[in-house]
């Protein structure tokens, strides 16, 4: 059988994709798979004897959980402010670097750098602002503002997670968003501005709607880590004062991973917030598109 020159192409394109392709589905999607399976049985994650249980996991998590239903209200809170301000904060200073005449590459890397560290190192940089520095300006600059517990209140410790998650966060969409903006076409900009728009209108009017290709990703980005958050709280609260701050992503783990550890419901747990993940990241994709068809 003589093979076309067509069909040696497939074959070694399927030879570069294989590699990826079976670490994703050893590493990726085996663990998805058993974990939806786990999430039916009463399997503490050390016993080889389990029994299954079917949706009581499920039922128990929705109805009987109190831990769960906060974690799940703080979380939700959380990813709203996130999408909004992470977003908002990154255009503005895509635009702000792309107005710079020299120096955009500093200031690019100058705030791109957070996102090259770990948040849990980070989180614990910002643990010691929190608690040492702030109070050494408050005492000798005279920055009141500051006299706050910012670990210890939780309606404070929630915008010191936000502060953190935002300062690791907004660099990297930043980056997404310099390069979607210089992708618009300066004709247009230039011919806005011999029509007398200026740079407010350019930019609601031209720049804005060309760029919604890169917002749609950008909120997709942002909703999927902010549902996942976890290193920035763990490192900032541990999730307390109490469980007070506590995530989704937290609650699992401490379910899955206490001393009366039940894998199964945590499993269960992890189910769901993947299912709300997905429903919310299909209706905001399909909305996006819409505006970006519009736009």
């Amino acid at each position: 059988m003589r093979i076309t020159k067509k069909r040696k192409q497939s074959i070694a394109l399927l030879a570069f994709v294989f590699p990826a392709l079976a670490f994703y589905a050893v590493f990726m999607l085996a663990p998805a798979f058993g974990g939806a399976a786990y999430s039916l049985t009463d399997w503490n994650g050390l016993n080889p004897a389990y029994e299954w249980v079917g949706f009581a996991n499920y039922a128990e998590a929705l109805s009987d959980d109190p831990s769960f239903a906060h974690s799940l209200w703080f979380t939700v809170k959380f990813v709203v402010f996130m999408v909004v301000l992470q977003n908002a904060i990154a255009i503005l200073l895509a635009v702000l670097v792309e107005s710079v005449g020299r120096g955009k590459a500093w200031f690019r890397t100058i705030f791109f750098m957070p996102n090259m560290l770990s948040m849990i190192i980070g989180g614990f940089m910002w643990l010691f602002i929190f608690t040492k520095v702030s109070s050494y300006l408050v005492e000798h600059a005279g920055l009141s503002f500051l006299d706050r517990s910012w670990i210890g209140d939780p309606d404070f410790s929630f915008y010191a997670i936000l502060i953190v998650s935002l300062w690791g966060g907004a660099g990297y969409l930043m980056v997404i968003y310099i390069a979607a903006i210089q992708g618009v076409p300066k004709q247009l900009k230039e011919a806005a501005a011999i029509d007398g728009a200026n740079a407010w209108l350019t930019f609601r009017n031209i720049t804005l709607p060309m760029i919604y290709p890169a917002i749609t990703i950008g909120i997709f980005l942002t909703l999927n880590s902010s549902f996942k958050a976890f290193d920035a709280v763990y490192a900032l609260t541990g999730g307390g004062p109490g469980r007070a701050t506590q995530v989704v992503a937290m609650n699992i783990y401490e379910e899955a991973f206490s001393f009366n550890s039940r894998y199964g419901y945590a499993s269960a747990k992890a189910m769901i917030l993947f299912l709300i993940i997905f429903l919310i990241t299909m209706v905001q994709l399909r909305i996006m598109k819409i505006r970006e068809v519009e736009a």
